[in-house]
This record gives structure tokens, C-alpha cells and sequence, in this order.
């Protein structure tokens, strides 16, 4: 598979209130060469991200002041910037409301790995910022509904096509199974979740048989997301 590069520094505001948690994960994003900033109180989180317009937001879901959910959805009412969820609850109807008011990622404290926070900053930043990653090795024809893999073509369904020219398109997102079966049959038709999980193992299937290993990663409780590399 090809190797990207690693996107370009950033400004990652983090929204923590548990100081310890904040500061390791200021410290392992500045060890990757990143600009990070830590507010505790969700009530500063708008003034912070209008005065310095941040390139990502690490956002805690239960904070003082306001709540991670309420902060999520005035984000994503003024401005694309990348948002990843941090919290330590494992409802599964917290991660779906969180990605639908608009997160890019979802990740639980328990358990917690800051390298995997900071693995996953990388993917959103390469994704948003498409000029610092390299060509990619997919490549996606809409128009003739075919895709192909360093030229060789994958021999997809239309509904596989639309599923993997959904992931692809959004590297690094998670898409929730509910989002995903919007897109499995154009006619609205009644399909389960696991009509979804069928059809993405399938091509899984075909992905890893022309090289491409396992791109198509699955979000325990939520559903799925393509990785570049």
C-alpha cells in the first residue's frame, strides 16, 4: 500500500476538563509536531476557536458549561473545522448522535490510547487537507461506476461502488451503519444492518485480493471508515 506522507503541522484546540488527560494529549500531539491548546470549560470554546480558528477540534462530550454534544452542533453550524469526539460513555446512541450532528471520529476514553488519538488526528488532517497526501492508489470512475486499485480494476456490484465511493470519499470519517444503508439500494427499499455488514465484507474481499490489505476499517456499535495508509 502506499505511504503518505504526514500532513502538515496544525493548530488542534483541545476541550478536556480532566487536566491530566488534557496535558498528556497536549504533549504527544506536540511531540508530533503539532500547536495544541487545552480549554476545560465548554463555555470558552467558541470564543477560542473564533479568536485563533484552529485546524482541528479534540472535543470532550461531557464538559462544565456546556456539553460536547451542544458544542458540536455550533461547530459544524458555522464551520467545517474537523471535530474528534472524546468520552468515556459507551452508549451506542451517543456515538450515532455525535456523528450525526456532524464529528468526524468518535473515540472512548476507556480504554485510552493517545497514540491512537494522535494516529487518527493524522488521518482527518490528511483527508482535509488533500494537497499534503500523496496521489492515492484507489482510483474511483463515477461516471463508468468502475474503481481500480494501482490500475487494476475491482470487479464491484453498483451497490459495492456506492458504498466504497462513499468511505473512500471522506478518508478517515467513520459513516454509521444508519448512513450507510441509505446508499446500498437507490429505491429505498427496506435493508437491515446486516445487509450492510454483508456488503462491505464483500468488498473487503475484493479490496485485499488486489492489494489494497484492510482499508476498510470497522467502529465497534457504530460502523465503518476507510483508511488511506
Amino acid at each position: 500500500m502506499t505511504v503518505l506522507a504526514d500532513p502538515a503541522p496544525a493548530r488542534i484546540l483541545i476541550v478536556e476538563d480532566e487536566p491530566k488527560l488534557a496535558a498528556l494529549l497536549a504533549d504527544y500531539l506536540r511531540a508530533a509536531g503539532h500547536e495544541a491548546e487545552c480549554v476545560a470549560d465548554g463555555r470558552e470554546v467558541m470564543a477560542a476557536y473564533a479568536a485563533r480558528r484552529h485546524d482541528l477540534i479534540l472535543l470532550d462530550l461531557m464538559l462544565p458549561g456546556v456539553d460536547g454534544l451542544t458544542l458540536c452542533r455550533e461547530l459544524r453550524a458555522t464551520s467545517p473545522v474537523p471535530i474528534l469526539m472524546l468520552t468515556a460513555r459507551a452508549d451506542e446512541a451517543d456515538r450515532l448522535l455525535g456523528l450525526e450532528l456532524g464529528a468526524d471520529d468518535y473515540i472512548a476514553k476507556n480504554p485510552f490510547s493517545p497514540r491512537e488519538v494522535v494516529a487518527r488526528v493524522k488521518a482527518v488532517l490528511r483527508r482535509t487537507r488533500p494537497a499534503a497526501a500523496a496521489e492515492t492508489p484507489l482510483q474511483v470512475d463515477d461516471a463508468g461506476l468502475r474503481a481500480s486499485w494501482l490500475g487494476r480494476d475491482l470487479e464491484l456490484t453498483p451497490i459495492e461502488f456506492r458504498l466504497l465511493r462513499l468511505l473512500a470519499g471522506s478518508p478517515g470519517r467513520v459513516y454509521a451503519r444508519a448512513q450507510l444503508l441509505d446508499q446500498v439500494h437507490e429505491d429505498g427499499r427496506s435493508v437491515t444492518d446486516r445487509a450492510v455488514d454483508s456488503h462491505v465484507k464483500n468488498l473487503r474481499r475484493k479490496l485485499e485480493a488486489a492489494g489494497a490489505g484492510d482499508c476498510i476499517r470497522s467502529v465497534y456499535g457504530v460502523g465503518y471508515r476507510y483508511e488511506l495508509g
